[in-house]
């Protein structure tokens, strides 16, 4: 009787554990994506209503939202979406520029045939990806009123292709922390998605970095991807700009970028 007792209350805790997760990964995707109002407060009761889960898994993926920062706590008041502010994404980007420096010296610095290979690999990826999907009207036309999502492959590879660039810094605490920097920034960047007048190669921003990094020019590299980064940042302050609103812009706002 102990040992099923043991068990059951074992199978309890896997089943609760995986609740919250899967709460977590729903909760996060959207929070990215800028699906929910910023500054919105966040009731255990109405997440529990929207993602199907009991109240249990619910705080624990709330804390562990909060935790990583995309979503803030007030004590005893709970949980609340974090806002977007042009403040805020100028921190980040600093931040992001510093750690993503050191990051990118080291990897080039400890390079591997392997390193190396993982970078031509992911460059080659995101190059035959297409950045937007084909009924996405920013495709053919410059009206960026209500341009349609990003191709959700690309941005897959985009991510991979930018971890892949600093994987052999040789340090685990670095990689994570500017993957968690680069989910911070993948809210903001939805902003500075499809801007009206934009010329962007993005495509040849990645290339120029990778060239760069699999040369061992440190220096060029680093400039190369800083350059990326700020270039992003700057579409985004000119849609806070847009916005007239300097410190946030609203969810309703997100959507229509």
């Amino acid at each position: 009787m102990t040992y099923a007792t043991a068990d059951l209350n074992d199978e309890g805790a896997a089943s609760k554990s995986t609740l919250a997760s899967t709460v977590y990964h729903q909760l996060r995707d959207d929070l990215l994506h800028g699906v929910l109002e910023t500054e919105s407060k966040l009731r255990v009761e109405w997440v529990v209503s929207r993602y199907g889960a009991g109240a249990s898994p619910v705080r624990e993926a709330l804390n562990r939202l909060a935790s990583e920062g995309l979503l803030g706590r007030h004590d005893q008041r709970g949980f609340f979406i974090m806002p977007l502010s042009a403040a805020e994404l100028e921190e980040l980007t600093r931040t992001r520029c510093w750690l993503e420096e050191r990051a990118l010296r080291e990897a080039i610095a400890n390079r591997t045939h392997e390193w190396e290979e993982q970078l031509v690999l992911a460059l080659h990826r995101l190059s035959r990806t297409p950045r937007r999907l084909p009924e996405d009207p920013l495709a053919i036309s410059s009206d960026a009123t209500n341009p349609a999502p990003t191709n959700p492959d690309w941005e897959k590879l985009h991510r991979a292709f930018h971890r892949a660039l600093i994987s052999a810094c040789r340090s685990r605490w670095l990689v994570g922390f500017c993957d968690q920097l680069a989910d911070q920034a993948y809210r903001y960047r939805q902003m500075a998605r499809g801007g009206a007048g934009v010329q962007r190669d993005e495509l040849g921003e990645h290339r120029l970095i990778a060239e760069r990094a699999l040369d061992g020019n440190a220096d060029g590299a680093v400039q190369a991807l800083l350059d990326h980064y700020r270039l992003t940042t700057a579409l985004c302050m000119e849609r806070f700009s847009q916005s007239g609103d300097p410190k946030a812009a609203s969810g309703k706002a997100r959507r229509r970028l």
